[in-house]
């Protein structure tokens, strides 16, 4: 149901923008250690995409970037300097420039996503974890959702990123998304 709307959307939004951040971090499903790889588009602050997985290796990296690749080209890829993205960003995006930074001192950071997975990590702890596999992709789904459409961000002046995107849509687009929802 959501994913439909998500399809649906995002045609509508423009993300091919300077840079794009990637980044992973850890969560527990049914006490046991999974990644969720995260891109967030550096302008509107759209989570573009994220990848839920028992491994943390260039595979992963692979899936998440070739799945954002649907919805824009940035100029560049910023990542820390963990060596799985390395092969996967110069395959997918070999005419972006891939910035891997160093330290909170470099020019160029990756503060962006940290910034995120802070309110991905706060909302993450009310849950205790996740109890399934599917209910975990569904739950962060939902939180993604959430962030990109629904939530106004106080650092975009008040708008959703989705909105900083370009999104429009007029109350009888609205009321339709919420009818197929």
């Amino acid at each position: 149901m959501f994913d439909d709307m998500r399809i649906r959307l995002m045609p509508l939004l423009n993300l091919n923008s300077d840079e794009w951040h990637v980044d992973e971090t850890v969560v527990k499903i049914a006490g046991v250690k999974y990644y969720i790889w995260f891109v967030v588009d550096s302008e509107t602050r759209f989570v573009i995409g994220f990848h839920l997985s028992p491994y943390r290796n260039p595979p992963q990296a692979v899936s998440v970037l070739n799945d954002a690749r649907k919805y824009g080209k940035p100029s560049a890829i910023v990542s820390d300097r963990y060596y799985a993205y390395k092969v996967p960003v110069k395959s997918i995006f070999n005419d972006s420039k891939h910035i891997q930074v160093e330290s909170f001192k470099d020019d160029v950071s990756n503060n962006l996503i940290e910034c995120f997975h802070k309110q991905f990590k706060a909302w993450y702890r009310t849950k205790q974890g996740f109890s399934s596999f599917a209910s975990a992709n569904n739950l962060i789904f939902m939180f993604v959702f959430f962030f990109n459409f629904v939530r106004p961000h106080s650092g975009l002046n008040g708008m959703t990123p989705a909105q900083v995107a370009g999104l429009k849509l007029s109350k009888k687009q609205k009321r339709e998304f919420l009818l197929v929802a």
